[in-house]
């Protein structure tokens, strides 16, 4: 799994294997390989090109060059563009120069129809993720979006699932009104298959973040090098009964937390039981 250490919002690299303790269902896991930013990165790029977001866009393709620079030679990066369907730009490629290109052409080059399908769209990238990305390596999207959308029959514990499938991190840049979706209120019933997109929770339970922006061109850049600057933490997995889920709890030993008492530690929240 993936874990991003972050205090006051400032990534803290430097930490060590020692500095990190693991429980499946509450029970401590010995953790059998630790790496820091040496892991191979498999990202999907998924931009939402419904016609509010092409300003947002077009900001962002014109730093792409520099935020691709951020990446490392074995890092490998695909394109998907998403809108009422998805539709992949770019298969997986390590050549960056032509990846930062290709952003811009993939604004204008598709027609995916009118409407956001988030939700749709985060499973569909994940299932990409799952079959052509292979199984080493760290695994991350990076989603651009304005969050307005309506999860039709497409709930998030299906793309959660989906993400947990791939092993794949969900992180987001928000543009626009960048709304999270309030809870529900008290006494009023909510259709499940019928409720607003939240990139917010579904980054969160994968260990990502998502970023109000309004600078996108900044966050982009920012965006990369925190996914770049990422632990890698493994265990062996005690097992389950086969489809049943497991919660993972990832935090800091009690020297590390001395050291960064204000530290918070991202990282997925479980994990579904082969089956």
């Amino acid at each position: 799994m993936d874990a991003q250490v972050v205090e006051n919002n400032k990534i803290i690299t430097g930490l060590t294997q020692d500095s990190f303790q693991i429980t499946d269902e509450g029970q401590p896991q010995k953790i059998v390989y630790f790496g820091r930013d040496a892991e191979p990165l498999s990202l999907v790029l998924l931009l939402d090109i419904s016609g509010s977001m092409h300003r947002w866009l077009q900001r962002i393709s014109s730093t792409a060059r520099e935020a691709m620079g951020y990446l490392r030679p074995g890092d490998k990066v695909a394109i998907m563009v998403f809108g009422k369907r998805v539709e992949v730009h770019q298969d997986f490629s390590d050549n960056l120069a032509e990846t930062a290109r290709q952003i811009a052409s993939a604004i204008t080059d598709h027609d995916v129809g009118s409407g956001t399908a988030i939700n749709q769209s985060v499973a569909v990238a994940a299932e990409y993720m799952r079959k052509h990305a292979g199984t080493q390596g760290r695994h991350a999207i990076l989603i651009l979006t304005d969050n307005l959308s309506i999860s039709y029959m497409f709930r998030d514990e299906e793309v959660i699932k989906a993400l947990y499938a791939g092993d794949t991190v969900l992180n987001a840049i928000v543009v626009g009104r960048a709304i999270r979706p309030g809870p529900a209120r008290p006494g009023v019933y909510q259709n499940p298959d019928f409720t607003p997109a939240d990139v917010f929770k579904l980054a969160e339970e994968t260990g990502g973040e998502a970023v109000r922006a309004d600078e996108t061109e900044i966050s982009f850049k920012d965006m990369i090098e925190r996914i770049r600057t990422r632990y890698s933490l493994s265990y062996h997995a005690p097992g389950g009964a086969a489809g049943s889920f497991r919660h993972i709890g990832v935090s800091l030993t009690g020297d590390a937390r001395r050291r960064y008492p204000l530290a918070e530690v991202r990282a997925r929240h479980g994990y579904y039981v082969s089956e």
